[in-house]
């Protein structure tokens, strides 16, 4: 028997400043709850918007037992790590990075000709066997995701299956589905959803009904378990991101931008840094 998913939380977004003086929309952040595993930090940045008098950014810093993944909506943003890599992610584009046992990297935003750049950024939580696994990239184009459209709803699909097709983004261990979904006014989205995963959608644009129960962006909304969800867009139609994943149900141990087991591999992590061997390759 089918079992439908329904809104068990919505979260109303919070400023706060991070990186250089970033101003971003939190829906979540890292926390020994971890109530959204495998999922740990949601930002939605708008670089210059407000205008500021400078374009700031996140100078170099280190990440430890995670993966983020950045996915752009306009602008780009200019990346370089400690491993000698450095590239573009344009508009349209996605970056998966697999922090694995650390790496020192910077994320610099440039404006488009509208003087845009906009843009999310999720953080998943790696399992204890992967958490000092090598760094490494999944460097994503926007020619290369998927798009899929059917009666009304157009779907970009970053990993995971949607309509028969599969996301270019592979071998992640929180077997996730991520994609960005555009629905027309009065459409209807479903999606199948693996039993036991952590659900959640973003909704950035317009507004949708969940089982009678409505929602106008923007919110975070966490569904109740299941294996099906349906989102009925209302009369201006809407657009969300949607993240579903495979907890690992492991105590987490989070600082800052490194999320561990224990309090010991924090300390190690803090004694690396200091030590310059905290990059790990191999």
């Amino acid at each position: 028997m089918t079992e439908i998913r329904t809104i068990r939380q919505v979260i109303e977004p919070r400023f706060v400043m991070e990186g250089a003086g970033v101003r971003l929309l939190r829906s979540f952040g890292p926390q020994v709850s971890n109530q959204f595993d495998p999922f740990l930090l949601f930002d939605h940045f708008a670089f210059n918007d407000p205008p500021e008098d400078a374009l700031v950014g996140f100078p170099t810093h280190p990440h430890r037992g995670i993966e983020t993944v950045t996915y752009m909506l306009s602008g780009t943003v200019n990346h370089r790590d400690s491993l000698g890599n450095s590239g573009i992610i344009a508009a349209g584009d996605v970056q998966w990075m697999t922090a694995g046992g650390g790496i020192m990297h910077a994320e610099m935003p440039r404006l488009d000709d509208r003087g845009d750049n906009k843009g999310f950024q999720l953080w998943v939580n790696l399992p204890a066997a992967r958490k000092m696994s090598s760094p490494q990239y999944q460097e994503v184009k926007a020619d290369t995701i998927p798009e899929i459209e059917r009666d009304g709803v157009k779907v970009r699909l970053v990993t995971g299956e949607f309509a028969g097709h599969t996301g270019p983004v592979k071998g992640i261990a929180a077997e996730p589905i991520y994609l960005d979904a555009s629905l027309a006014p009065n459409t209807v989205f479903s999606l199948p959803t693996p039993k036991g995963h952590t659900c959640l959608a973003y909704l950035y644009e317009g507004g949708v009904t969940v089982q009678a129960e409505a929602i106008k962006s923007t919110r975070m909304l966490v569904f109740t378990e299941g294996d099906y969800l349906e989102i009925h867009a209302g009369v201006d139609g809407a657009r969300f991101m949607l993240f579903a994943g495979a907890p690992f149900r492991e105590p987490i141990a989070p600082y800052g931008p490194f999320v561990m087991n224990t309090r010991q591999e924090i300390e190690q992590a803090l004694e690396d840094l200091r030590n310059g061997t905290f990059v790990k390759v191999g």
